[in-house]
């Protein structure tokens, strides 16, 4: 029997750039590199033990993606979430939210009261013992498992594809708002959810996305908050 040792198991490690990729994402989408920060490729090289090139596709592949903006021999600067961009992507999840709760709905009241009661066992009904990137990724799979529950897979997989954006904008969102109150919010939708109450359910998804666009410093407008102007 060949006494080769077996290697099969281990799986390999991603290229260089991929690793400089999903670290600073990661960073950008959990808050750590704040809006308006500007990196560094060798602060990055060194934190990853790694030459700068591989930064610098990193930092390449981000900018195209919207979430920098590089300057030759200065860096890349962070590009600021914007209100026109909290409010459209806050507004997409308002619509793929309610939709959620009414497909919910017609499905009677124990659909209704079995995903409510799911949710309010979630981990995002109770973030102090999180840390700032768990929080956030709680929050997203709150929402996540709401839009899932309803059982239309277009509509999912459109909730899903604004992962990246509701992550950005709640982590900066996060910066102006007290985990306490969010924490409560998501306990009374699922409140309103277990009682078989979708009017209600739907009213407290929209206080609570409300408190995400006002976080910015902005109005909600006539969708968001009916009977205000932009």
């Amino acid at each position: 029997m060949s006494s080769t040792t077996a290697t099969s198991g281990a799986a390999p490690e991603p290229p260089a750039a991929d690793r400089a990729y999903q670290h600073v994402k990661a960073g950008l989408l959990d808050g750590s590199y704040p809006d308006g920060e500007l990196l560094s490729e060798g602060e990055v090289a060194a934190a990853l033990q790694m030459s700068r090139t591989p930064v610098r596709e990193a930092f390449l592949r981000l900018q195209t993606e919207g979430f920098l903006r590089l300057y030759p021999k200065r860096g890349a600067l962070v590009v600021p979430v914007t209100p026109n961009e909290a409010r459209a992507v806050v507004e997409a999840r308002l619509a793929l939210e309610s939709f959620a709760i009414d497909k919910l709905a017609l499905q009677g009241g124990g659909a209704m009261t079995a995903v409510g009661e799911e949710l309010a066992e979630h981990p995002a009904c109770d973030t102090t013992e999180l840390s700032d990137a768990a929080m956030h990724e709680a929050d997203r799979a709150f929402h996540a498992t709401l839009v899932a529950a309803a059982g239309n897979p277009v509509v999912a997989d459109l909730y899903n594809a604004l992962r990246d954006k509701q992550m950005r904008i709640t982590a900066t969102a996060r910066t102006h708002t007290a985990r306490s109150r969010i924490n409560h919010q998501h306990g009374q939708l699922a409140a309103a959810l277990r009682d078989g109450d979708p009017e209600l359910a739907k009213t407290r998804l929209r206080e609570h996305l409300l408190g995400t666009v006002r976080a910015f410093g902005i109005a909600g407008g006539p969708y968001l908050d009916p009977g205000s102007e932009l």
